[in-house]
């Protein structure tokens, strides 16, 4: 049985994406659509690098069938690849407010902040 797309927020705290992330099971991806300087800055462990203007040529990769968490640095970039992938009808996508930042300052203080 399919979740209903209104159970996927359109923003989530970096809390609530940390918590979804460590559910069992492969239902959440996240991925960062950062440059890839600022990927080997700092990274979330097992995000996938996508940078935002590669999003477009890589929309038929994406698992329409999975929750995607998008994340960037304090998280503009990321809300509007969010929006931009909802409006191809992907519908299991979320932004992570506040970025890998907030991710550093609340979730892991080990990953560098830039």
């Amino acid at each position: 049985m399919s979740t209903p797309a209104a159970e996927f927020p359109l923003e989530i705290t970096v809390e609530h994406a940390r918590d979804l992330l460590a559910q069992p099971g492969d239902q959440v991806v996240l991925i960062d659509v950062r440059e890839p300087s600022e990927y080997e800055t700092a990274r979330i462990a097992g995000a996938k690098l996508i940078p935002m203007g590669k999003i477009p040529e890589n929309l038929p990769h994406l698992p329409a069938d999975k929750h995607l968490l998008i994340h960037c640095h304090h998280g503009g970039r990321s809300l509007r690849v969010t929006q931009f992938l909802r409006a191809q009808g992907l519908t299991r996508v979320t932004n992570v407010a506040g970025g890998i930042h907030a991710w550093s300052q609340r979730i892991d203080p080990g990953i560098p902040t830039y």
